[in-house]
């Protein structure tokens, strides 16, 4: 068993379930995440109480589950983003997971 994180963002996210329902992943869970790139960390600080959101909404999806149906959604994920036309592919990543109940 591993652990599968996916993050995308927002505009794509009605994806993600499609393409692990494609990898035979039926359980998974999502949240809403504000994405960043390239943050000063003096901006951050010197902006306590930002008048606007600066990130960039996103979801975080991720599932516990087999290692083959990992490798065929990275397959579905590498043909999902060799399409866009974006700077913000889809990302994954997985995760060993040495014990669980």
């Amino acid at each position: 068993m591993k652990l599968v994180i996916v993050t995308v963002v927002k505009e794509f996210e009605k994806e993600i379930p499609e393409l692990f329902k494609q990898a035979n992943i039926d359980s998974f869970s999502e949240g809403a995440i504000d994405g960043y790139k390239n943050t000063n960390a003096l901006f951050r600080a010197s902006n306590w109480f930002p008048s606007e959101k600066g990130g960039v909404q996103s979801s975080l999806l991720f599932s516990f589950t087999e290692e083959d149906k990992i490798e065929v959604l990275f397959g579905l994920i590498k043909t999902f983003n060799a399409n866009l036309e974006t700077t913000n592919p889809i990302r994954a990543v997985v995760v060993p997971v040495e014990k669980y109940i």
